[in-house]
C-alpha cells in the first residue's frame, strides 16, 4: 500500500519533494525528489518541514507475533507519525484503515483500528482522509511481504461472485486507494470516510 501511494506522489508534477519512513532500507527505488529515512518507529526523530502525510503503516498479529507486538505497529506507530507530521506542520493527513474499524468491536483488529481512527481525529488535522479498504489485492511477495490466506481467499470469491458482492466487500487493488487517497487529501477538509466502492470508482 504505502509502495503505490508513493508511486502516486513520484508521478505527482505538483509535488515537489517527499521523505518516506520506513521500518528497513529499501534501496530499489531512488528519485530525485524522494528522500528515504530508515528510523525507529519507538523513537521518532524530528521530521523536515511537510505540507501533508500519508501513513499506510500496517502489521498482522501473526507478523508481529503478539497482540501487543500488533498494537505497537498499527496503533502506536500510526499516531507517532501523525504526531510527528503535525509538529513538522502537515495540515493534511490520509491513512490506511481497514473496513470494520470501530474502536468498540470485540474483533481486537478492528478494535484497534478504530482507536487510531479516534486517536487521530483528536489530534484535528484541517484534513483527515480515512481509508477502510476490503481485502487488498497486491503483490506482497515481489515486496518480501508475507502472503495473506484471508486476501488470496477473498479475491478468488470476488472473482466467481462478484456480480453478488456489495461493493464495499469486494476485494480492492491497491492501486485504487492510493489513487482515492491522493485524489481526497490535497483537495478535502475535515474528516471524511472512503469505502471500498467509492475508492474503485
Amino acid at each position: 500500500m504505502g509502495r503505490a501511494i508513493l508511486l502516486g506522489l513520484l508521478a505527482d508534477k505538483s509535488v515537489t519533494s517527499i521523505h518516506a519512513l520506513d521500518r528497513r532500507n529499501v534501496p530499489e527505488l531512488q528519485h530525485p525528489k524522494l528522500t528515504r529515512h530508515t528510523v525507529d518507529f519507538r523513537a521518532l526523530p524530528a521530521l523536515p518541514q511537510v505540507d501533508e502525510c500519508y501513513i499506510a503503516l500496517g502489521t498482522t498479529i501473526k507478523v508481529a507475533g503478539s497482540q501487543e507486538e500488533f498494537r505497537t505497529v498499527d496503533f502506536h506507530a500510526v499516531v507517532a507519525v501523525a504526531k510527528a507530521a503535525q509538529a513538522a506542520g502537515a495540515k493534511r493527513l490520509g491513512v490506511v484503515s481497514a473496513m470494520g474499524a470501530n474502536a468498540k468491536s470485540s474483533v481486537f483488529y478492528n478494535r484497534v483500528k478504530g482507536e487510531v481512527e479516534d486517536a487521530l481525529t483528536k489530534l484535528d488535522f484541517a484534513t483527515l482522509v480515512i481509508a477502510r479498504p476490503s481485502f487488498l489485492a497486491g503483490d506482497r511477495e515481489s515486496l518480501g511481504q508475507p502472503r495473506r490466506s484471508g486476501e488470496d481467499f477473498a479475491k478468488t470469491i470476488s472473482r466467481v461472485l462478484g456480480p453478488l458482492i456489495p461493493g464495499n466487500y469486494k476485494s480492492i487493488d491497491v492501486a485504487d486507494v492510493a489513487r482515492a487517497l491522493l485524489d481526497a487529501v490535497p483537495r478535502r477538509t475535515g474528516r471524511h470516510i472512503l469505502l471500498s466502492a467509492g475508492m474503485r470508482s
